[in-house]
């Protein structure tokens, strides 16, 4: 997890401040829960400082980005969304529905570990996404080929 003094420090190297605005959408990206789209930056950074901007929300993303402190991820809804480098992002999406189905850490760390020792490897961050059916969408599938003719 990235954190205040960190990225004050990483936008000071790069020539850039940690201004009001920029501080506010740190906040909102420090929070240990969720994934949020441009629009939840700014609605839940608009809390924080009533000033911020569109248009500021989605330069200080890119700017991120570019750091490489945060990066863009797509859950079932389509909608892109951003979270810390560091977090790891495990979800099984239903190519139906779009509904997503967060995957427990312990396995998913545990296959990381794996890997990194059969490819002497240094992970840094990762990323897993499994696209199916979920179950109400498989019996959905089911019920509709048993009454087409």
């Amino acid at each position: 997890m990235f954190h205040l003094i960190d990225l004050t420090q990483k936008l000071s190297d790069e020539g850039f401040r940690l201004t009001a605005a920029r501080r506010a959408i740190v906040q909102v990206l420090e929070q240990e829960e969720g994934y949020f789209s441009p629009e939840e930056i700014l609605s839940l950074g608009r809390q924080i400082y009533p000033p911020l901007g569109r248009a500021t929300v989605y330069r200080t993303l890119d700017l991120l980005t570019e750091l490489g402190v945060i990066r863009p991820i797509l859950l079932g809804d389509n909608c892109q969304r951003y979270i810390p480098i560091e977090r790891g992002h495990h979800h099984l999406l239903c190519n139906q529905c779009g509904h997503t189905f967060e995957l427990a850490g312990e396995e998913v760390e545990q296959f990381a570990a794996l890997l990194a020792h059969l490819f002497p490897f240094r992970i840094q961050s990762h990323l897993l996404e499994l696209y199916g059916l979920c179950e109400n969408c498989q019996q959905d599938q089911r019920e509709g080929e048993k009454y087409s003719f």
